[in-house]
């Protein structure tokens, strides 16, 4: 009798045990699914035919039915528009809702190119404190006093916009010979205050000043990840363009790409990440404006159109990370001159759920002459395209400091809605399974013949 008891016992906890495996497995499920017109709707959990066949999918909403979870093939979005999904097990118990959206079937010309990065900031950028010595031996920093810190923008001095270094500095010179007190509009943590200084005279330069460093544009090199030949709007990167001194996201009033010339490598090393070393060119071939810049990169529209020698026609997009996989990818970079190449990657992990940052896989160079050449990922590479399956699936955004042959990709999906290539939102469709399933219940049969979901029941 206890031999049984324990036994019915250790039946009981194994299938409990079961259950919070799966339904762990199910609330990995993201909430919001995004797939492309012609895709396959893939949740990426793989279960047991025997948990599988406990599984069912209902469609709320829908006067059609349900679709089961069997073994077999996946189903195909057909339209445009929104489907809300309930998983349950034993028919009863839900699990998950997830609203999948369909998205028109985007297409993008891959880049890899070498760029330069231009930028103008909005307003001026505060770095850090500079202190005044007076001549009564005293240090004073009157900005600091008055509440200003490293990361502030200064927007006007004195009423007026304010683009530079030397503007500032000249307008405080200026207009404190005239007034005591000065008005600054400061933006700190998003939100734009009046900020009154009285300015100091400082005896060493000459001038009245508030004790501050500020910076104004910034530039550097990057690789373009893609361009749509449609809207002529791009994106690249892949991450934000950051103050170096501050290490915050550099607002943009005013910023240019254009095309970058490579003529060196500086190697990366463990502990030590290498660079690509160059200039940008006059009469360049690449040219277009800034007019975002985002967590996922720098965004905006080309002057001319765009060629990839690789990938001249356009390629669909990876728009969540069930479409991309563990295993052999390409990456997409200039190492010498304007020539594009294309090197061996392998795709070693795939985040269900992208970082906040847009991390979304990560990504190692297996390619013996790019390991040669520059040791693995190296500044510069920023943007590179990620190609697998014949797909744009992401771009090179990281590199592991220990580890320069290891990096951090962003989701291709995530670049394309920041360039407004991905509409926010799809009408709901008045029909929502058949999005899915075509026009009638026929449809469905011929479509999901060889699906792992068949007709169960429908959700009011």
């Amino acid at each position: 009798m206890r031999r049984q008891l324990l036994g019915l016992l250790f039946f009981f906890f194994l299938g409990i045990a079961s259950f919070l495996l799966v339904f762990q497995s199910f609330l990995s499920i993201p909430s919001h699914y995004r797939v492309s017109v012609g895709e396959k709707v893939d949740f990426g959990i793989s279960l047991p035919p025997q948990i599988s066949d406990l599984i069912t999918v209902y469609v709320r909403g829908s006067e059609k039915a349900s679709l089961k979870w069997q073994s077999g093939g996946l189903p195909i979005a057909l339209a445009p528009g929104h489907i809300s999904l309930e998983l349950r097990i034993f028919n009863f118990l839900p699990l998950k809702r997830v609203t999948v959206e369909v998205v028109p079937t985007v297409k993008v010309v891959a880049g890899g190119h070498s760029i330069g990065v231009l930028l103008q900031r909005q307003g001026v950028f505060v770095v850090g404190y500079a202190a005044i010595s007076s001549s009564d031996g005293k240090k004073y920093c009157p900005a600091k006093e008055a509440g200003i810190e490293p990361g502030d923008l200064i927007l006007e001095v004195g009423g007026t916009p304010v683009h530079s270094d030397t503007q500032v500095s000249l307008l405080i010179d200026q207009l404190a010979k005239k007034k005591e007190v000065l008005e600054f509009k400061v933006k700190h943590q998003g939100k734009v205050h009046c900020i009154f200084i009285k300015p100091r005279y400082c005896p060493q330069t000459k001038r009245y000043r508030i004790g501050l460093y500020v910076r104004d544009g910034t530039a550097g090199m990057g690789t373009l990840t893609f361009y749509d030949p449609q809207t002529k709007r791009y994106g690249a990167l892949g991450h934000p363009v950051l103050d170096p001194d501050t290490n915050l996201n550099i607002e943009v009033e005013e910023g240019r790409i254009v095309e970058a010339s490579v003529q060196g490598i500086q190697q990366g090393r463990r502990g030590h990440i290498g660079e690509k070393l160059g200039f940008f060119v006059n009469r360049s071939k690449i040219s277009g404006s800034i007019e975002k810049n985002s967590k996922f990169g720098i965004f905006g529209k080309l002057e001319q159109n765009l060629r990839n020698p690789i990938f001249p026609e356009p390629l669909p997009v990876a728009l969540s990370t069930s479409q991309i996989r563990e295993g052999p990818a390409e990456i997409l970079t200039v190492l010498e001159g304007e020539k594009i190449e294309s090197f061996q990657a392998e795709i070693q992990t795939v985040f269900i759920h992208p970082k906040l940052d847009g991390k979304a896989f990560v990504l190692k160079i297996t390619d013996p002459l790019l390991l040669e050449r520059t040791g693995g990922i190296i500044q510069g590479m920023s943007g590179s395209p990620v190609i697998q399956d014949g797909k744009l699936v992401g771009a090179v955004t990281h590199v592991f400091i220990n580890d320069p042959t290891r990096g951090f990709g962003v989701l291709a999906g995530l670049m394309l809605e920041e360039a407004e290539l991905i509409p926010d939102e799809i009408g709901q469709s008045s029909s929502g399974l058949n999005n899915f399933l075509g026009d009638s219940f026929c449809n469905f049969l011929v479509v999901f013949a060889s699906s792992r979901y068949t007709i169960g029941q429908s959700l009011p």
